[in-house]
């Protein structure tokens, strides 16, 4: 009986003990995947909205500090008992220390610093009003603008600077990603109609960073590897990129969501949905690079001609 021997997969110069993970199997499922959480991020941002917080919507925003620790409620009701409604108490570290957040009110006072130290005092406890900042509905309209230019903004400095230093087809594949992360983030705050302001944009924009740098580091392994790299498709050579920059890829998300949980449990409410965007966007933007970023540039047909520099002869045969 004659054995047969499986061929062996071919290696392109890696170690036989390394394995090559085949990413780009699964990258059709993927896209019709990605493209169905789209769709529902951005349905529900259509139709439940975001749920604005003050510094988009404009309010009044107060910090307290207590003799004694304090119940949150039984401050709730001495601001409701003033006039104040719908107001919102969040801890500073601890129970003594509170931050209180309120939308613009009905009422008008003509000294809003006295009307509302009178208003947060509770029985056999005394308090001390540090700061009131106040802000006009015009002028968080105006803020909710102006950081969605931001966004807008740094997204198309990304495709330029991507797009000089790499290749076009990665750069738009980049731009997507990104897009994704964040239409998935709002989605999601969208969907559970969580409080979106000011910390929460920035949680949106440090994922950014993140999935950039990370898009950034797989583009460059890809365009060594196709530089390097003979005799191997386009597809391999993206497995390749992915599977070498796959432990640093693990290590950096690791890490990040680390300081990202112990934010969620130890930051308090000041950092709470920072911490949960941040938690989201982590996972979104891994995912994002590999499925997205780079799918989309191999689907427009990526190959080594895009890394190659053409040089020009110096001095062309006038005869020929």
């Amino acid at each position: 009986m004659t054995n047969v021997t499986q061929p062996k997969s071919k290696q392109y110069g890696r170690p036989d003990n390394e394995r090559i993970i085949g990413f780009m199997k699964i990258s059709k499922p993927a896209a019709f995947a990605s493209i169905l959480i789209t769709i529902a991020s951005i349905f529900f941002i259509a139709f439940r909205g975001l749920n604005l917080g003050l510094d988009f919507t404009g309010g009044i925003a107060a910090e307290v500090t207590y003799q004694q620790a304090v119940d949150q409620d039984q401050v709730i009701k001495s601001l409701e008992s003033a006039g104040f409604e719908h107001a919102v108490v969040q801890t500073l570290g601890s129970n003594k220390d509170l931050l209180i957040r309120m939308p613009v009110q009905k009422v008008k006072v003509d000294d809003l610093s006295n009307t509302l130290a009178k208003a947060v005092q509770v029985p056999n406890n005394t308090a001390t009003l540090h700061k009131v900042d106040s802000v006009g509905g015009q002028v968080g309209n105006e803020l909710y603008v102006r950081s969605a230019g931001a966004v807008a903004l740094a997204l198309v400095l990304m495709l330029i600077y991507v797009t000089i230093r790499f290749e076009f087809k990665l750069a738009v594949g980049a731009i997507l990603s990104l897009f994704h992360d964040i239409l998935v983030i709002l989605g999601v705050f969208a969907l559970m109609q969580w409080p979106f302001d000011l910390t929460t944009l920035a949680a949106v924009l440090a994922v950014i960073g993140f999935s950039l740098n990370d898009n950034i580091v797989v583009s460059d392994r890809i365009r060594e590897n196709f530089r390097k790299i003979r005799g191997a498709s386009p597809r391999e050579v993206v497995d390749i990129a992915l599977t070498e920059t796959l432990r640093r890829t693990v290590h950096t998300s690791a890490t990040l969501l680390l300081v990202v949980v112990a934010m969620l449990v130890m930051g308090g409410e000041g950092l709470r949905w920072f911490s949960v965007a941040m938690f989201i966007g982590v996972f979104a933007g891994t995912y994002s690079s590999i499925y997205i970023a780079t799918a989309y540039a191999l689907w427009r047909g990526l190959n080594r001609q895009d890394f190659i520099v053409q040089v020009k002869p110096e001095f062309e045969d006038e005869h020929k």
